[in-house]
């Protein structure tokens, strides 16, 4: 230290310990004009406008585009102790997220002709998240006279990932009627999927051309293990269990058939 005597600290270069703000004033007039920031829009506003007018290939966000899906969710043979049959469950859609037109339909066959099915045409519209409301017409065709309804009511995703339909109906001469649907979706693996199914249907008053009673007609309990080849198509097999109560009942009984049914069934799953 005794040699650094006499140094002059204010000689050294980048030094200057009595004048520092003044060598940093100089240390940043003479940066690069490369590093000065370019001057922004004389108008921000129409600046911002023309950013947003611009295209953006690829990353289109528009969420009302039209589409379209159909959904054969059981297409199915049925053995039961009083004979095989065919089953089916299909639904189709077009439109938006918020407004789609939708069919739906439902039915079974047993000794080469249709017992029981059902055409809906409904206009669907979405009121909350997950749930959409539902209006429209339903045309019953099989064993008796064909009859129309003008339907009604909801259909959505309740919490836990439920799917849940109830639709109520009303015809002429006074007749009503109500449909509840719930399933569920349970994987097993990635590509085995168990699918519970309850269904049941009530009728304001009898009906004895379709040998239907008033009150609760009849409920079904599905239970059905598919396996996803892809996700569009996926054959399954299951087991179906059908109770008739009250009057619907009584007609049965009157013509010797069993109030309870037991359905194996093997089908086909298919969407697109």
């Amino acid at each position: 230290m005794s040699d650094m005597s006499g140094m002059d600290m204010d000689s050294m270069p980048g030094m200057d310990m009595a004048h520092g703000t003044h060598a940093a004033k100089r240390v940043v007039s003479s940066a690069p004009a490369a590093l000065a920031l370019p001057p922004g829009p004389a108008d921000p506003a129409a600046y911002l406008a023309k950013l947003e007018a611009m295209p953006v290939t690829g990353m289109d966000m528009a969420d009302n585009r039209a589409y379209g899906k159909v959904l054969i969710n059981q297409l199915e043979a049925t053995r039961a102790d009083i004979g095989s049959g065919q089953a089916w469950d299909a639904s189709a859609s077009y439109g938006t997220d918020f407004n789609k037109l939708a069919i739906r339909s439902e039915g079974d066959r047993a000794g080469g002709r249709v017992e029981a099915a059902s055409l809906e045409a409904l206009w669907s519209h979405a009121y909350a998240t997950f749930w959409d409301s539902v209006v429209g017409v339903r045309h019953d065709f099989g064993i008796g006279p064909g009859r129309d309804w003008a339907a009604f009511g909801v259909q959505g995703v309740a919490p836990y990932w439920f799917n849940l339909e109830a639709t109520g109906y009303v015809a002429a001469g006074g007749r009503t009627a109500a449909r509840f649907k719930a399933e569920y979706e349970l994987l097993v693996t990635q590509h085995l999927v168990l699918q519970p199914e309850l269904e049941s249907n009530l009728y304001g008053r009898a009906d004895p051309a379709w040998r239907l009673g008033s009150g609760l007609s009849d409920a079904s309990l599905g239970l059905r293990l598919r396996y996803e080849i892809r996700r569009e198509f996926a054959p399954y097999i299951g087991v179906v269990w059908q109770r008739v109560f009250g009057g619907t009942a009584d007609f049965r009984r009157a013509e010797n058939k069993s109030v309870f049914d037991r359905q194996l069934v093997a089908g086909v799953r298919i969407g697109f």
